[in-house]
């Protein structure tokens, strides 16, 4: 995800930065994985603003993510990277050999047309999902999930990543 700098105009816009969305391929999300976002804009259960001040803002759709990636041994297409309004993170769709389509969170250095898999029998590069005894150590994964089947629960921001490494206790005797 690249970042642009704005020229400084005025002081305030010294070392302003913000995001350059030339990675962005499909402008429009895919219907069929999207679900209506209700705006609260301060409101509690009953309806009363309890909390001042707050606009609804822009409308927003939710993109349904696939943070469990459990569609085993079946190669996917990189269809497009696209943005989320819900998260800091770009989202690539994904088109799986058997036709259907999924979301997940876009890791640096995919781009479209890339083919992505998910299981044991993964080859390890940028995309991929594996169980983490299959991953080599030294490498920096992001959506890890905590326990089997639940689905990606740490370093799913933009920019995030775990380093995976060795927790072995080491004997000094």
């Amino acid at each position: 995800m690249a970042i642009k700098v704005y020229k400084p105009t005025t002081p305030s816009r010294r070392g302003m930065t913000g995001y350059s969305f030339e990675e962005i391929t499909r402008s429009e999300p895919e219907k069929s994985l999207t679900v209506g976002l209700s705006e609260q804009a301060g409101r509690n259960v009953r309806g009363k603003i309890t909390v001042r001040h707050h606009g609804s803002g822009n409308k927003r759709v939710y993109r349904v993510i696939d943070f469990k990636r459990d569609k085993i041994g079946i190669p996917a297409r990189v269809a497009a990277i696209e943005y989320d309004p819900n998260r800091t993170a770009r989202i690539a769709l994904l088109v799986y050999a058997d036709g259907e389509k999924r979301y997940i969170l876009a890791p640096l250095g995919i781009s479209v047309n890339d083919m992505l898999m998910s299981g044991p029998d993964a080859e390890v590069r940028q995309g991929n999902a594996m169980p983490l005894d299959r991953i080599p150590l030294g490498s920096l994964v992001h959506n890890i999930e905590l326990q089997q089947g639940r689905g990606g629960q740490l370093a799913r921001a933009a920019g995030t990543a775990a380093l995976l490494r060795n927790t072995k206790p080491t004997s000094n005797c």
